[in-house]
């Protein structure tokens, strides 16, 4: 069962721990029971640093809600979700949660790791699609928050053991939410494992600046340090190539609003339409840099992420479908986007290709992938 403990508290609705600033008001975490899922207790977080107030559950290790003042002074609720654990558990397209063992596609669902071949569930069309039927998304963490001298942070562990969606290896996985003082949300996942995997762990929240509630996104603005990224064939595989974004309706290096060229990634098939794809974030992996920059021009929310990953996946909420939401909220096409900070998209049949990163964990290894959410309003200092 998860543990549910965060400092000076017992679990229970209500019970917390708080302090005062006189800049900001009153901190507070507080932790309650909110449902169970196959005999484990599901709980849910409330971390507030007195500007930002952010909601997880372990379920899923997953974002439910994080509110972010406006310009105005205005506070909005900046995530797609669900107002309770069954909307998570039964029609969730990823909403704020953390995604594994491989997130992203894996074409075919079969892999190879030192000659040994492996398959894995095909639970996105012939593709396996963010670690299977049953990955980190819809299991329930172990989980304890907790106050630092840095902010509050949450901080999750799982096994995942041997075989567990047709992965190789037990991988014992930790990741850690930290709120900060600075009005930061940093994402740290690390992971170890005693036989070699495949591992690339993803965030995964849908972004409205707006408001979740608010509508569409495409009047929202982008720039993405990235002056190549990873084309895919019309199953969203990559082919291989990394080519330049110039000329293409990808280039992102300056801001633009997000459906500025959308026009030219129009439905076809399957495909509704719009932006999914992995860009070459500018810089070397494994040191923490920008990756990306958006804008809400009406209520001057900005949100800045920072990662030391290769990849950003930018997808532009294609497939949302009328999915009823937080409160009278429906989701439909483009009302959030996704920046999923990450290793290439099927790296692993690209193991040894020049400019594609190494997905396989190893045994004396540590995975580490750091994320960091900057949230501020466009004309403050």
């Amino acid at each position: 069962m998860a543990l549910l403990t965060f400092a000076a508290a017992t679990l229970g609705s209500g019970c917390g721990t708080t302090m005062t600033n006189k800049d900001r008001g009153e901190t507070r975490i507080d932790a309650e029971e909110w449902g169970e899922v196959d005999g484990e207790r599901v709980g849910l977080y409330t971390l507030d640093n007195g500007r930002i107030r952010l909601k997880f559950t372990d379920y899923g290790a997953t974002v439910t809600e994080l509110h972010v003042p406006g310009k105005d002074g205005t506070t909005a609720d900046i995530v797609l979700g669900f107002d309770d654990l069954e909307g998570y558990r039964s029609r969730s397209p990823y909403f704020g949660c953390t995604v594994g063992r491989v997130g992203n596609r894996i074409a075919n669902g079969r892999f190879s790791v030192d000659g040994t071949a492996y398959e894995v569930a095909q639970n996105n069309g012939p593709h396996h699609l963010h670690g299977g039927v049953k990955g980190f998304d819809k299991v329930v963490w172990n989980s304890e928050a907790r106050e630092t001298s840095a902010g509050q942070e949450v901080h999750c562990w799982y096994r995942s053991k041997d075989g567990e969606e047709g992965y190789p290896g037990n991988l014992e996985v930790e990741v850690t939410y930290l709120l900060t003082n600075d009005d930061e949300l940093w994402v740290v996942l690390r992971a170890t494992t005693d036989r070699a995997t495949p591992v690339n762990l993803v965030h995964h929240s849908y972004w409205n600046l707006a408001g979740h509630d608010s509508g569409g996104v495409l009047g929202q603005t982008l720039r993405l340090a990235a002056e190549r990224y990873t084309p895919g064939d019309a199953t969203l595989i990559p082919t291989g190539a990394i080519d330049p974004v110039s000329g293409t309706p990808f280039d992102f290096r300056r801001s633009k609003a997000i459906g500025t060229d959308i026009g030219q990634l129009p439905a076809h098939g399957a495909d509704p339409g719009g932006y999914d794809v992995n860009f070459v974030i500018d810089g070397e992996p494994g040191t923490l840099r920008r990756a990306a920059r958006a804008v809400d021009p009406a209520s001057g929310r900005v949100l800045e992420i920072l990662s030391d990953q290769a990849g950003i996946q930018f997808y532009s909420g294609n497939f949302l479908d009328g999915i009823d939401g937080k409160g009278d909220a429906v989701y439909g096409k483009h009302d959030g986007f996704c920046l999923e900070t990450q290793a290439f998209p099927d790296a692993i049949h690209q193991v040894g290709t020049r400019g594609w990163p190494n997905v396989i964990l190893r045994p004396g290894e540590t995975y580490q992938h750091v994320m960091v959410h900057r949230f501020y309003v466009a004309d403050s200092p």
